[in-house]
């Protein structure tokens, strides 16, 4: 029996809503990952059953080793068609924000959806929520955006706790790569019982887990090795690892959409390492992204935030728009003074 974490009037808000919609889209953050995939599949497939026009709508391109989720085909990238993505959102009536807290997070979307009259309902569990919504379900405490829908759907009834394999492997494909395979943000004894009862639908882990993690291509292992072996540096004193790639670097391994996923988490293989940080640029937005990732009672959440970011205690995101060479610089400053963040 899980613990009833949303209240019972949240719940019934939110049934009330899509019990009053027909056309309802989902809506993720830039880049979207294994979690803004999993919970808005989750809940595609759920308003589909019950008979709802639903769509999901993302900003860009997400990695092909996600195409395998039930239901990915049918998603609309904006990237690829911006007029197909504006138009279903403005037909929507109950617009559902998967997965990111601030409506920065999801780009050149926000237009069509600040200028959309539906009904909003956010779905997220990253701290400080600041989207104006008419249901607000936000818990930073659960692992994953994947985990509370399933609580939601859970605790909802029927029809929606009606939980086929499809749905049941979006849920798990997003709690596993939200916790890097259960490695981080996963001590809740709670996420195995959820994991007991998706085995029990019919889910394969194991199978998951490969389409996820094995799959890449042979220019993503040997960026990999490039990475490690040329791209590493290592702050001993400060117990922190930092790799750096920039787009011609990226460009010359043949760099697709998802090549660098857990690139940020190797170093923690290293004895000793507690955080890790991970740059890479990226011309299609005009930007670096920075991944902070910490093991421990370090806030890597702290650190993000000095470069327009945030997240979680061990896992969190910033970026830059100044040079590489700014950026690296900017970021060293931070390791050697990692005691600041850690008085916070």
């Amino acid at each position: 029996m899980l613990n009833k974490i949303i209240s019972e009037e949240k719940i019934s808000q939110l049934k009330q809503l899509i019990d009053d919609s027909h056309n309802i889209v989902m809506i993720t953050h830039v880049s979207p990952d294994g979690d803004a995939l999993g919970s808005s599949l989750c809940l595609y497939w759920l308003l589909h059953s019950m008979g709802k026009n639903a769509s999901v709508v993302v900003p860009n391109r997400f990695p092909e080793f996600l195409a395998w989720l039930p239901g990915s085909k049918d998603i609309v990238v904006a990237l690829d068609d911006n007029d197909r993505a504006n138009k279903t959102i403005a037909e929507a009536d109950l617009l559902c924000l998967l997965d990111f807290n601030t409506i920065n997070r999801i780009n050149w979307l926000k237009t069509p959806v600040g200028a959309s009259k539906a009904r909003r309902i956010l779905i997220d569990h990253h701290p400080n929520p600041d989207i104006e919504c008419d249901v607000e379900i936000s818990h930073p405490e659960i692992s994953s955006t994947a985990e509370l829908m399933y609580r939601i759907v859970s605790m909802a009834g029927a029809p929606y706790d009606h939980i086929t394999k499809d749905i049941a492997e979006c849920i798990y494909t997003g709690m596993m790569t939200d916790t890097g395979n259960f490695s981080y943000n996963s001590q809740n004894p709670e996420i195995y019982l959820i994991i007991n009862e998706l085995l029990k639908i019919g889910i394969n882990k194991d199978e998951i887990y490969n389409r996820v993690f094995n799959t890449y291509s042979v220019d993503r292992m040997r960026l990999m090795g490039y990475c490690l072996s040329k791209k590493m540096r290592i702050y001993e004193e400060q117990r922190t690892a930092l790799i750096y790639l920039t787009a011609k670097e990226c460009e010359h391994y043949n760099y697709r959409v998802g090549d660098t996923e857990g690139f940020v988490n190797l170093p923690f293989s290293i004895k000793d390492i507690d955080i890790s940080i991970f740059v890479r640029q990226d011309n299609e937005k005009e930007k670096i992204k920075i991944s902070f990732r910490s093991q421990g009672s370090f806030p890597a959440n702290k650190m993000a935030e000095d470069f327009k970011g945030g997240g979680h205690l061990n896992a969190a995101g910033g970026e830059s728009y100044v040079s590489m060479r700014t950026t690296l610089s900017m970021l060293e400053e931070a390791i050697l003074n990692r005691e600041r963040y850690e008085k916070e």
